[in-house]
């Protein structure tokens, strides 16, 4: 059993697409990616985990998974489980936006709006999926000059869904069936996400929220998959690997993740990357382009 929060699948290109239908046994455990991830869900009984919020799917819902989300998915391997997922390196989205048109504006709205799942409007189903045809047709194509097309057909794509959330009629609410989550769970999901370099303690947290230590463990552990150690950890190590690919000094990005001292991070750091944060940082600068 892979411990929680292990990273998932390596992206060395641009963006990766995938069509798969099939009938899966597989059980996933909580993972996060350092890209950004879409789901366009096609068929089966399939329910989605993001940052411990749970989202019953439907035919022909998009969900928006932003880099080092924590998520998995639970799949009922009656039903065959049909879907296009891309992969797309955050460098390559930034680098075809500009200041009227930042096509991670879809991302940033998941995270403001605590809500991952857009859920299209019929009419404009075949809308998508002639997009996503086109987009997968040249991915697959040898002819001259499908790399480039597939690049256009892509950013294109993330404009068609930058779109969507931005003219908001075109999206239907998903109901309290679909959409469940606990709101006093989500608070402190957001709290400890916005203060990494605090202490962060159980009782800090308890305290801080008006709930006892034990239910604040049971529950948070029942809603996110995580226990609150875990959890807290594990956003701190990722933010570390940010600040240190940013080229902050080790010293202050242990200040900076909230880690008692050196050791710690040090241990934490190697635990999970297999490397030590100054190894990492020395790796990083020795790929940047000249």
């Amino acid at each position: 059993m892979h411990k929680d929060g292990i990273r998932s699948g390596y992206l060395n290109s641009d963006f990766r697409l995938f069509h798969l239908k099939d009938k899966t046994k597989k059980e996933f455990d909580y993972h996060y990616h350092e890209f950004n991830k879409i789901i366009i869900f096609l068929s089966g009984n399939v329910t989605y985990i993001i940052e411990g919020r749970t989202y019953h799917l439907k035919p022909y819902d998009i969900l928006l998974v932003n880099n080092h989300d924590i998520h998995k998915p639970i799949i009922d391997s009656n039903s065959t489980y049909e879907r296009i997922v891309i992969w797309a390196d955050t460098n390559f989205v930034k680098e075809h936006s500009d200041d009227n048109c930042n096509l991670e504006e879809c991302f940033k709205y998941a995270i403001k709006n605590d809500i991952n799942l857009i859920r299209l409007k019929p009419d404009l189903q075949n809308e998508l999926i002639s997009l996503l045809t086109k987009l997968e047709a040249s991915i697959n194509s040898q002819e001259f000059g499908s790399r480039i097309l597939s690049n256009a057909y892509l950013i294109e794509f993330l404009v068609y869904i930058n779109r969507l959330i931005l003219g908001n009629n075109n999206i239907i609410e998903a109901n309290e069936c679909d959409s469940i989550y606990d709101n006093q769970i989500n608070e402190i999901l957001k709290y400890i996400n916005a203060n990494l370099n605090e202490p962060l303690t159980v009782d800090d947290i308890a305290n801080r929220f008006y709930i006892s230590r034990y239910y604040l463990m049971h529950r948070f552990k029942e809603q996110t998959g995580y226990t609150l150690h875990n959890y807290i950890s594990q956003k701190r190590l990722i933010l570390a690997k940010e600040l240190l690919l940013n080229n902050e000094s080790v010293m202050k990005v242990s200040e900076k993740c909230g880690f008692i001292d050196y050791s710690s991070f040090l241990r934490s750091f190697r635990k999970m990357y297999g490397t030590t944060p100054k190894d990492f940082s020395k790796k990083a600068k020795s790929d940047e382009p000249e």
